[in-house]
């Protein structure tokens, strides 16, 4: 299975670019975050996915995918999206789109994430799940690089509770620009259970009009899978 992670800043540009790296690449599914906000007369469409609009969620599953996909409710205010997968062989897993962060309302942040508030007990509940997102999270357990540790509570206890590690090439995801400066910080990564890690491969890809790096994943049951497009 082959999946794509982008945080498109709300952005149409970025949201297209991330489906074409999809189709380029054969991704069977891209999950984004802060995708473009339709609007009347303003809509998006992709002849090689299905979009799936959570709230400040979309996934995007490919058209001729050899793969099943069934989406399942488990709270998040939209902010959660989760999907399970059964290959053709009748193995299963199961995807998970986060976007972590505060709600803003008339422009005031509120004091709550929805994505905290999913059925995090339910979702983890599958043996096999791959978890990606952008968690608005810093923390050393995997930014080396990171500045002082913020909002990374939540995360780091769902990591110890379920055995969850992330897997990534470690390169920054989230570039910032104040004053001149330019910064980077890593908080877009996909995490999953430790006996699944080995099978995991990722890849950071900067080319983008997004503030945030797209991200690839490719996920194998065993060394002949993915060799060939889907």
């Amino acid at each position: 299975m082959k999946c794509i992670m982008h945080n498109c800043w709300r952005g149409y540009d970025a949201t297209m670019m991330a489906l074409e790296k999809g189709i380029v690449w054969g991704a069977d599914d891209v999950i984004m975050q802060e995708p473009y906000e339709e609007r009347e007369g303003y809509n998006i469409s992709h002849p090689g996915y299905e979009l799936v609009r959570g709230g400040r969620t979309m996934t995007a599953l490919r058209r001729d995918t050899h793969l099943e996909f069934s989406e399942v409710d488990k709270g998040g205010d939209g902010d959660v999206q989760v999907f399970d997968i059964k290959y053709p062989t009748g193995r299963k897993m199961r995807l998970v789109n986060v976007y972590d962060q505060l709600r803003q309302v008339g422009g005031v942040r509120s004091q709550g994430r929805p994505a905290q508030t999913a059925r995090w007990i339910e979702i983890m509940e599958q043996e096999k799940v791959l978890l990606g997102g952008d968690r608005n999270a810093h923390s050393d357990r995997w930014d080396p690089q990171c500045p002082p540790k913020r909002d990374a509570n939540f995360l780091e206890n769902l990591m110890d509770e379920y055995d969850l590690i992330d897997v990534t090439d470690r390169e920054g995801t989230h570039m910032n620009t104040r004053n001149g400066e330019t910064s980077g910080s890593f908080i877009d990564f996909f995490i999953t259970k430790a006996s699944m890690a080995d099978r995991l491969e990722t890849s950071t890809d900067l080319a983008t009009t997004s503030d945030h790096a797209i991200v690839c994943a490719q996920f194998r049951w065993d060394k002949g899978e993915g060799v060939k497009v889907s």
